[in-house]
C-alpha cells in the first residue's frame, strides 16, 4: 500500500502575529490526486463488462435464424440420414451458454429460406424446385411440435390472423386466410395468372391486399373477411398491355403500358387523384409522407402524394438503401452511405462504407460491419436520426453472414462455427 504524505496540522499559540499565511494552492490538487488514484484503483478492482459470446451448434453447412429469444438452426439437406430444425435458447444477460429447446424433424430435401416467429408459432419457409413451389410449416413455440404444413408463404395480419400466399411459376394460385394455430383454411380467394397481390400494411402487418387482373381490372379485399370491397377498370381501352401496381401507404399506384407514367388512385374510393411523368420507374416506397419513385435507371425522383409533383430528383448513380424518421439512407457505389433529408434531398452527413446486416424483425436499427486492424470486424449501429454511427464492438475471427438483432449479433466465423454473441458497448 502506497502511503501519499498529506502535511501536519498543529494548534498554533494565540500569541501568533495577526497576519495570515497565503493559502497553499497544492492542498486542494494533493486531495483530488488521492480521489483520482481512489478511482482509478476501484475501477481496476472492479470486474469490466465484456461481451458474451456463446458457440451455436451448428455444421458450416447449417443456417441459422435469430427469431424471438431463440436461435433456430437449419440443417442442410440430406440425401440420406435425418436432418432437422432445433430451437436454442438466448444465453441471459448473467451469462452462460445456448441451451437446446427442442428438436423437430424435417424433410431432407427442399430449401429453407426463413425462419420466424409469429402468433405463438415457429414458421418456417421453404421452397421445392421443381416449380418454386413455396410451403409454411408451423411448429409449436414450447415444444417443437408440428401443427400443420400448407402451401405458401406467410403474411401476418393486423388482426392478429395469418394469410398464406400461394403463387405457382405460371402466377396462379390462391391467397389463403388460416386459423393460425389449427392450420384451419377459413377463406380462399384465387389469384388468377400474373395477378400478384400487393399488400396494403397497417404497423407492418397486413389489413388489405390488391389483385390486378390481366383485363386491367384492380381489385381490393379486406384481409379479415377476404370479401373483395371495391374495383376499378385501369385499361378501358386496351386488354392486352402489361402493367404494374402498387399499394403505397394509403394510395393505389399503377405503373401503365409504356411505364412512362406513374397514376395515383385512392385507395378507398379507387378515384384516379394524378398522373406523373416518371418514366422506367422499378418500383415506390413511402418516405416520410412523400412518395420515392426509384427508376430502372437509377436515381431517385420524391413526389407529393396529394398531388403527384415531383418534389426533388437526383439523375446520379446512387441508390436508396433505407428511410427512417425522414432521413434516407443513400448507398453511393464504391463511397460508402450517406444520409439525406427527404424533404429536400440535403445531404446530411457521410456514413462511410458499411455491409448493412440482415436486421431480424422490422424496425431494428440498422446495423453494419466493416474490415477493422487485425482481421477483426467493426460493429455499428447507423443512427439516421443523429446521423452518425455508433460503435458497437469489434469482433475478431467474423466471416461475415450476419444477423442483428440487437444486442444480440449472429454470424458465422472464419473457422466454420456460428456464434452469438451479446454486445455490451
Amino acid at each position: 500500500m502506497s502511503i501519499i504524505e498529506l502535511g501536519e496540522v498543529r494548534d498554533e499559540p494565540a500569541s501568533t502575529p495577526a497576519a495570515r499565511r497565503p493559502r497553499s494552492g497544492g492542498r486542494p490538487l494533493r486531495s483530488a490526486a488521492v480521489l483520482v488514484l481512489a478511482l482509478v484503483v476501484l475501477s481496476a478492482a472492479a470486474p469490466q463488462p465484456q461481451r458474451a459470446v456463446s458457440v451455436v451448434p451448428a455444421s458450416r453447412t447449417s443456417t441459422a435464424y435469430l427469431g424471438g429469444d431463440s436461435v433456430f438452426v437449419v440443417d442442410p439437406p440430406a440425401p440420406e440420414g435425418d436432418r432437422f430444425l432445433t430451437a436454442y435458447a438466448q444465453p441471459s444477460p448473467t451469462g452462460g451458454g445456448v441451451r437446446r429447446r427442442w428438436q423437430a424433424p424435417l424433410a431432407r430435401l427442399g430449401d429453407y429460406l426463413d425462419v420466424r416467429v409469429e402468433r405463438g408459432l415457429v414458421l418456417a419457409m421453404t421452397v421445392d424446385a421443381p416449380g418454386r413451389v413455396f410451403r409454411t410449416i408451423a411448429f409449436d413455440i414450447g415444444s417443437g411440435e408440428r401443427r400443420w404444413q400448407l402451401p405458401g408463404a406467410p403474411q401476418p395480419t393486423a388482426d392478429d390472423g395469418l394469410l398464406l400466399t400461394d403463387v405457382r411459376d405460371n402466377g396462379s394460385g390462391a391467397l389463403n386466410r388460416v386459423e393460425p394455430h389449427t392450420g384451419r383454411v377459413l377463406w380462399s380467394v384465387p389469384i388468377p395468372s400474373a395477378a400478384n397481390p400487393s399488400y396494403h400494411l397497417r404497423e407492418g402487418r397486413v389489413d388489405g391486399f390488391v389483385l390486378l387482373l390481366a383485363t386491367g381490372e384492380v381489385q381490393v379485399y379486406d384481409a379479415a373477411t377476404g370479401r373483395m370491397l371495391r374495383s376499378v377498370d385501369t385499361l378501358p381501352g386496351d386488354r392486352e398491355a402489361y402493367q404494374r401496381v402498387q399499394v403505397v401507404d394509403d394510395l393505389l399506384l399503377v405503373v401503365p403500358p409504356g411505364s412512362t407514367r406513374l397514376v395515383g388512385y385512392a385507395l378507398t374510393e379507387l378515384k384516379p387523384l394524378w398522373t406523373a411523368e416518371v418514366p422506367l420507374i422499378s418500383y415506390v416506397v413511402g418516405c416520410a409522407g412523400l412518395l420515392c419513385a426509384v427508376p430502372q435507371t437509377g436515381g431517385l425522383q420524391v413526389l407529393d402524394p396529394a398531388t403527384g409533383v415531383v418534389r426533388w430528383s437526383d439523375s446520379g448513380p446512387d441508390n436508396l438503401a433505407d428511410v427512417r424518421h425522414g432521413q434516407l439512407l443513400m448507398a453511393k457505389p464504391g463511397r460508402g452511405y450517406e444520409v439525406w433529408d427527404a424533404a429536400t434531398g440535403q445531404v446530411r452527413t457521410g456514413l462511410g462504407g458499411w455491409a448493412l446486416m440482415q436486421v431480424a424483425g422490422p424496425g431494428g436499427p440498422l446495423v453494419g460491419t466493416r474490415s477493422g486492424d487485425d482481421g477483426r470486424r467493426v460493429v455499428a449501429e447507423l443512427d439516421l436520426v443523429a446521423r452518425r454511427t455508433r460503435i458497437v464492438d469489434v469482433l475478431p475471427g467474423i466471416a461475415g453472414s450476419c444477423q442483428a438483432s440487437l444486442p444480440m449479433l449472429l454470424c458465422q466465423r472464419l473457422d466454420g462455427t456460428t456464434a452469438l454473441w451479446r454486445l455490451t458497448r
